[in-house]
């Protein structure tokens, strides 16, 4: 595969400069074992798969050439669906071109371990991050958090999601697409398999005149230019979008907002698996945490500065594998296709 294959595709040190490698530069990572994670002189050039909005893939990568300089990454970013067929292909035909996959969401990592794709994780450098946010071979890198998105002037305000099935908000109410987009389904996993909303809560919003779209930006548009007065869509998406002005609010309802946590893991079949799993505990570093907090994303470990957090609810991931085609089954039995 060349660069003219994949137009998104470039190479890294860590802000889109193109690297010369000696033959020293290549050889395995060396990382020093009396440091703390995320430190010490580490050389190596690994290919990341990723889904992860550009900004944030930037904003990481910069923070790498600070700690790592002789890390290099290529990079190849893509939406997941595109990834995972590109995966399924190459692992037909010969195996993964990747040594290091960054997701969006836990369901396709999930996929890729039970293939047999990703490599254990080692050490205890992961114990920072929270154990519902990682597994034994991919660990979670920052959290996206389903809140509710209002118009400035809605009256009243929902104070919980079970207002948005309220008689206030008929026909006001608009979601995105579990079936398109990964965040969408974390909220479907997490109302349909929680004991007081059930699929029949989406039952209920239909009832109430709610409608679907594709994706959370979708949601936004909807609900920023007065087509809507409410709908469920991405924390950081309305920050952003408010801060440039747009007539929204975000709201943090109750039980709290629905947690989404974007997976990282080294690929087992990797070249350099020492760089690569140097650069997955790079990603739970303080320095990239910081990094990933700085574009808007909240970061996984509870010791990185995060001034918009608020209570989480989130789906048992291990439970939800296997279930998906189930619970988007039930769900467009509601909304339809």
């Amino acid at each position: 595969m060349t660069s003219s294959d994949v137009p998104a595709r470039r190479r890294l040190g860590a802000i889109g400069m193109a690297l010369t490698f000696s033959v020293a530069a290549a050889a395995a990572p060396v990382l020093a074992q009396d440091d703390d994670m995320g430190s010490g002189a580490v050389e190596g050039e690994v290919t990341l798969y990723t889904s992860v909005t550009q900004d944030t893939v930037d904003a990481v990568l910069a923070a790498l050439e600070e700690q790592h300089p002789d890390l290099a990454v290529e990079l190849l970013r893509a939406p997941t669906g595109e990834l995972d067929a590109r995966i399924a292909t190459e692992t037909r035909t010969g195996g993964i071109a990747a040594d290091v996959l960054w997701m969006t969401d836990p369901l396709s990592m999930q996929r890729y371990d039970a293939d047999g794709l990703l490599a254990p994780l080692e050490g205890d450098v992961f114990d920072v991050v929270p154990p519902e946010y990682r597994s034994d071979s991919f660990v979670g890198t920052r959290l996206l958090n389903l809140i509710i998105v209002v118009g400035s002037d809605v009256d009243p305000m929902p104070e919980s999601w079970a207002d948005l099935a309220d008689s206030a908000f008929a026909d006001a109410v608009v979601l995105p697409d579990p079936g398109f987009a990964g965040s969408a389904f974390a909220a479907l996993g997490f109302f349909a398999t929680d004991e007081e909303f059930g699929l029949e809560f989406y039952e209920q919003l239909k009832a109430n005149g709610a409608i679907q779209v594709a994706s959370p930006v979708d949601v936004l548009n909807d609900v920023a230019e007065g087509r809507k007065a409410a709908g469920i869509t991405l924390d950081k998406i309305v920050r952003s979008n408010a801060e440039k002005g747009s007539p929204i609010e975000l709201l943090w309802p109750e039980p709290g907002a629905i947690a989404l946590y974007s997976p990282a893991a080294a690929v087992a079949s990797s070249d350099d698996l020492a760089a690569a799993e140097a650069f997955v505990e790079f990603l739970v570093s303080p320095e990239a945490q910081a990094a990933i907090a700085s574009t808007g994303w909240q970061p996984v470990r509870p010791d990185v500065e995060w001034p918009h957090s608020g209570p989480v609810v989130t789906p048992d991931w291990a439970e939800l594998f296997g279930e998906q085609e189930d619970l988007l089954e039930g769900y467009r039995a509601i909304f339809g296709d």
